[in-house]
């Protein structure tokens, strides 16, 4: 009996060491995920949306100290006890012709397939738009975020409630009423304005909600033009003359802005030639735009937007749950938010009846050379 017991405590033990139980093995495997934004590091939404990410991943315990946060932003990867993780740009705002765009995305198809993450995570429109498609109805869970208004557009989603396939995620409800109402609190006599963005997918698509919100009454203001374009000289030449016939601006995106010469021209320096040239108070939609030295915003925000996406990662890595039957939903408000050196510049006293929830002190586009 003792010889028989003594066997099959050898077979168990030779069974352990050469093949591992699955469920012992999988308990110990990392979890690779990828990451994809649409845009580039230096871009302040990215930079918002990033901080999201890291907050959500050091909650989960994927990341568990700052060398993990600092090697993840400074090389867009890294490797812990508990996850793989890769990120890559697609730099849509400076590169944003439709060759670019379809070379970057078929660069990054592959950077994916070679890599074979658990999860893929998407940042913003071009990211859902280009790279979700390529991985629709595959066994690879999406998550997105960043996306402008209805994420069913893409034709990812069945719909918002129900998605139905492997993507779900969060998007940008862009609370731009909210931003209205507060640049009416700020400037109460405020009866005309113009809105000003770029011809991105972004700009464009904010321009869109703004008109349908117009047009529903939900704006008592008269709105004298609506103009998008990625030519910075037509871009200057528009402020300049509309300032005259209005009283404030709505400036939506100008990150996709480019010289004669086809250059992209920096976000920073456009915001500076505007704050130097432009005497019109403005609002805007994000909290980048108020740190850049616009006047105010109710801030649609980054950074909730990549913690939540976080949390519906974890909720499929975690729990086993499928995209399919996870709600795509848009996170709460930002702050009232409020540039004090633009509302000096602007001759602008600050009230406690504005509401202000955020004051930002420095204008990041007066900083640069």
């Amino acid at each position: 009996m003792k010889k028989v017991i003594r066997y099959l405590l050898f077979s168990i033990l030779i069974f352990l060491v050469s093949s591992p139980h699955k469920v012992f093995a999988e308990s110990f495997k990392k979890v690779k995920m990828f990451i994809v934004s649409s845009y580039h590091r230096e871009y302040l939404w990215s930079q918002d949306t990033s901080k999201g990410l890291v907050d959500g991943l050091l909650k989960g315990k994927y990341l568990t100290n700052n060398i993990h946060v600092d090697e993840l932003i400074k090389n867009d990867q890294v490797e812990t006890k508990k996850i793989i993780i890769k990120k890559v740009w697609m730099d849509t705002k400076r590169r944003n012709s439709y060759v670019e765009i379809i070379n970057s995305t078929e660069k990054i198809i592959n950077q994916i397939n070679n890599f074979k993450p658990d999860i893929l995570l998407l940042g913003d429109d071009n990211a859902a738009k280009y790279i979700g498609d390529e991985f629709l109805d595959t066994k690879l869970p999406i998550v997105f975020w960043g996306v402008n208004g209805t994420p069913v557009k893409y034709g990812l989603l069945d719909s918002k409630e129900k998605p139905g396939h492997n993507v779900t995620g969060v998007y940008q409800a862009g609370y731009l009423k909210e931003s209205m109402e507060l640049f009416l609190r700020i400037v109460p006599n405020l009866k005309t304005i113009a809105v000003i963005a770029d011809d991105s997918t972004t700009g464009r698509s904010k321009t869109r909600e703004l008109k349908v919100l117009h047009k529903k009454g939900l704006l008592n203001i008269k709105i004298e033009k609506i103009l998008n374009t990625d030519n910075y000289e037509e871009w200057k030449r528009n402020l300049l003359q509309l300032q005259d016939k209005v009283d404030g601006f709505i400036i939506f995106n100008h990150n996709s802005l480019k010289d004669k010469l086809g250059k992209p021209i920096d976000q920073m320096t456009a915001g500076k030639w505007y704050l130097k040239n432009i005497k019109r108070p403005e609002c805007s939609h994000e909290a980048q735009f108020v740190q850049e030295g616009l006047l105010c915003a109710t801030d649609d925000s980054g950074y909730k937007q990549g913690l939540n996406a976080i949390k519906i990662a974890r909720l499929i890595l975690e729990q086993g749950k499928k995209p399919a039957s996870i709600p795509a939903y848009a996170p709460s408000r930002g702050k009232h938010m409020i540039n004090t050196q633009r509302a000096e510049q602007l001759g602008i006293t600050i009230t406690k009846k504005m509401g202000i929830e955020k004051f930002i002190k420095t204008s990041k586009a007066l900083q640069v050379p």
